[in-house]
């Protein structure tokens, strides 16, 4: 190996090396002193590496007197340095070549006057990087000092390399230009010449002198002050409801939130069918709740053809001919050479007469019939309209299956 360079002409190679690439990829490239810290990390992992290194010989004596000179030696620093990158890394591997000289240099005749190797190759010898606590160019000492940045409450720009304007990004409640100051929702629970400590307020408090909704200066937008102390204002218990016709009211801490009524209220104080101020057509209320009304089983007829059957459909009712009628004026009468009997399946709009064969279910969630579905086939859910025959015609909404290839 060949003495360390004594020309300005290497260095300037590696900083042309270090440097990033201008464009987009820049902002995805590291910076050169982001560069130079990962090879020092990983020659420091390779010095690790290789401590108390093993011959395997069996002579404990030997080894003793040899790993003396093997920790020193051109032998372990070439192993560290076979280590730094990996082989498809072009960029180290070329920093590696460039620099080896300056790392050999340091590794035989510098290690212990300075033995902190980036403060020695990254910040004094190819000045891409600054010693923590100072930025910029010249390694200028950030806001606050070098020694505890920003009163320690924040991050300085350009902390530890060549760029940057050493002012403070402060940390979530601080501000100012040494972030000493708190901010409104905080309060100072600490504070001297070199130090400063800001604590959240509680939620009810826009601003605060100390931890509790007692200490509140003002109260935050949703709370109020009762007897000294900020609280939740229950916006739920207006005069004037703040949610819509056919939504409830739940308070939150500093507000509240609108749902949705079940399916079978009109109007409601809150989850549920027991919650109704009144039912929606077809059901009514039993048990305290709004419940599906059964129309086919009430001792006033529903349908009024005769041989009519009828089932029952949530919130409604259906009236259909049995299998082989279909429907007349005041009667099911047999269907005529060449007709087609229209299953309940159809009636509901639930898809082909395969789709549904047998009795009506009106469990909530479940196929409305017993299904006779070709293989291939599959039932899927879907909203559909239907409507009902009975006294007076009537709408039914609810959830409807049909027929659809897998």
């Amino acid at each position: 190996m060949r003495p360390p360079p004594r020309t300005a002409l290497g260095l300037l190679l590696l900083l042309l090396l270090l440097l990033p690439p201008s464009g987009s990829d820049a902002a995805r490239k590291p910076t050169p002193c982001q560069r130079c810290r990962t090879l020092v990390d990983k020659f420091n992992q390779g010095m690790a590496n290789t401590a108390k290194k093993n011959f395997g010989g069996g002579n404990t004596a030997w080894e003793e007197k040899t790993l003396s000179k093997y920790e020193f030696s051109e032998i372990r620093l070439l192993e560290i340095l076979e280590g730094l990158c990996e082989s498809s890394d072009f960029e180290c591997n070329q920093m590696v070549e460039q620099q080896e000289e300056r790392l050999e240099a340091w590794w035989l005749q510098l290690k212990k006057k300075y033995p902190d190797l980036f403060e020695w190759f990254c910040v004094q010898t190819l000045k891409v990087c600054c010693s923590p606590g100072t930025y910029g160019p010249n390694c200028s000492a950030c806001q606050g000092g070098s020694e505890r940045p920003c009163s320690g409450n924040g991050h300085c720009n350009g902390d530890g390399s060549r760029q940057g304007d050493g002012s403070c990004q402060c940390h979530m409640g601080y501000q100012g230009p040494l972030c000493k100051d708190c901010v409104g929702s905080y309060f100072s629970s600490l504070r001297n010449e070199t130090h400063s400590i800001c604590t959240a307020c509680d939620e009810s408090c826009k601003t605060c002198s100390g931890p509790t909704n007692r200490d509140c200066l003002e109260c935050e937008v949703g709370w109020e002050l009762v007897e000294e102390a900020c609280v939740d204002v229950d916006e739920c218990a207006a005069e004037t409801p703040p949610c819509g016709q056919t939504q409830y009211c739940e308070n939150v801490s500093g507000s509240y939130t609108c749902e949705e009524c079940d399916s079978t209220c009109v109007g409601c104080t809150g989850k549920g069918p027991a919650k109704c101020k009144e039912c929606v057509s077809g059901y009514s209320k039993e048990g305290g709740q709004c419940a599906d009304i059964d129309e086919c089983s009430l001792a006033e007829r529903a349908c009024r053809r005769r041989d009519e059957n009828c089932y029952n459909t949530p919130g409604s009712f259906v009236c259909v001919c049995p299998e082989g009628f279909q429907e007349a004026e005041d009667a099911c009468v047999p269907v005529a050479e060449g007709g087609e009997w229209r299953s309940p399946a159809q009636l509901l709009g639930l898809g082909t007469p395969a789709a549904c064969k047998g009795e009506l279910d009106s469990s909530p969630g479940r196929p409305p019939c017993n299904p006779a579905v070709d293989p291939g086939h599959q039932l899927h859910r879907m909203q559909t309209e239907a409507q009902g025959r009975g006294q007076y015609p009537v709408e039914v909404q609810r959830a409807g299956w049909k027929v659809e290839a897998r």
